[in-house]
């Protein structure tokens, strides 16, 4: 790197999990230049997965740091929060942002994502919210606080964490899915149906195959309506039906971009030292050779790490193992790696006392693995596809996977070598 963009040093746009993460990681691994990190929210960078949960329940507005203020403080670390980056200028090499010019040499994208949003006739009445930042859920709140009915359109896991909770705190709550199953894109069928049903039992009504057509009511939304007939009584209506990648500094800059920003192996972008992580960045899929984007805080912490080491210098390829977490209702979920081209399922445990895994194989390879409440399989799985460990069906039906897994990696050349578990 030339003097001058060393001494410009690095600025990260997006304060979330991962762009916290890249501005502390950079920093401990021996980054010496400027460090900048903006973010759009004031305050200091928070915990996103309690706002669907725990902080519903409190009694107060409290967030969760992901670490104090004097992290940022003793490790020369500029954090500007309540800022936006307006422009790109990737010639002159510096940001635009609302308060004047910011200069970089190296430049991280940690924009994340937006929800998406259900334009459809009602949908400016009040009472009607998505959720993805601390002001989304203090709004959500707020309004949940005087209201009865509840209705979540979309099932998947914000939507179906903040059904579990609002019927926790004694609302009468609707989930309207559009999809023939929760949870689709994310776990197998027979987890789909055990959350479906375990949410029932719960007090959720949950609809599926259900199409919305209109929010009905004056100035505040009083019901739902589908495009079956049926009408559901709403006085607070959550939409989580999705979210886009953040990626207009990008497109607008001339950076690639395509279902996200598109980075390569070392997550880095078309423009030079430009680099993108976590849910707006689209990366290679080592397992399946394609491009993926995944919404995931770990996944979003684990880049992080790893752009630090190549803006110090480093080219090995991000290869880390994704994995992600959901707690809903009494049911914690948790799945490693991704059922890409899976061709055979196996359950071992009991549903009926939920706890029980589904491993997914393609071919002789395991490729993802499901957990509802057994989190020793969850760990043993993280390590198993780490090293690349096949175990087989015997293994897994015998009760001695971990035992297996064990003998193969004392035995193993590399000692069953863990990329990033």
């Amino acid at each position: 790197m030339s003097a001058g963009l060393a001494s410009a040093g690095a600025v990260i746009v997006g304060a979330g999990h991962g762009g916290s993460q890249a501005a502390v990681s950079l920093r401990q691994d021996g980054y010496s230049g400027p460090i900048t990190l903006i973010g759009d929210e004031p305050g200091y960078p928070y915990h996103r997965p309690p706002l669907s949960k725990a902080f519903m329940k409190a009694g107060d507005d409290k967030l969760q740091p992901l670490r104090g203020e004097a992290m940022y403080l003793n490790h020369g670390i500029d954090y500007r929060p309540g800022t936006t980056v307006r422009a790109l200028d990737l010639t002159g090499r510096r940001c635009i942002l609302d308060t004047g010019e910011l200069p970089f040499g190296d430049l991280i994208l940690a924009t994340g994502a937006r929800p998406r949003a259900l334009a459809i006739d009602g949908c400016e009445r009040e009472g009607i919210f998505t959720l993805r930042t601390a002001a989304d859920a203090q709004r959500i709140k707020r309004r949940m606080a005087a209201s009865h009915h509840a209705v979540i359109i979309g099932g998947g896991f914000i939507g179906l964490e903040i059904a579990a909770t609002m019927a926790v705190l004694g609302k009468r709550v609707t989930v309207l899915e559009i999809g023939e199953r929760l949870l689709a894109r994310a776990i197998s069928p027979v987890v789909s149906d055990h959350v479906l049903a375990r949410l029932a039992a719960s007090g959720v009504d949950v609809r599926l195959g259900a199409q919305v057509s209109a929010f009905e009511g004056k100035t505040s939304v009083q019901a739902v309506a589908a495009l079956s007939g049926e009408r559901f009584l709403a006085d607070v209506v959550v939409v989580g039906i999705g979210a886009a990648p953040a990626v207009a500094l990008a497109a607008e800059a001339g950076i690639r971009v395509d279902g996200g920003i598109v980075v390569d192996e070392c997550l880095r972008t078309s423009a030079d030292r430009v680099f993108a992580i976590g849910d707006c960045a689209r990366f290679p899929h080592w397992p399946s050779q394609s491009l993926i984007r995944l919404e995931s805080v770990q996944n979003a912490t684990d880049q992080a790490r790893h752009v630090a080491q190549v803006i110090l210098g480093a080219t090995t390829p991000y290869t880390a193992v994704p994995w992600f977490w959901s707690d809903i209702a009494d049911m914690k979920l948790q799945m490693v790696g991704l059922p890409i081209g899976a061709d055979r399922h196996l359950v071992t445990g009991q549903p009926s006392e939920n706890a029980f895994s589904v491993y997914h194989f393609h071919g002789d390879d395991l490729v993802a693995i499901d957990t509802v409440n057994r989190p020793a399989d969850h760990m043993l799985g993280r390590k198993m596809l780490a090293s690349g460990y096949r175990p087989t069906e015997h293994d897994i039906l015998s009760g001695r996977l971990s035992d297996a897994f064990r003998q193969w990696s004392a035995a193993s050349p590399a000692g069953g070598a863990i990329r990033s578990a």
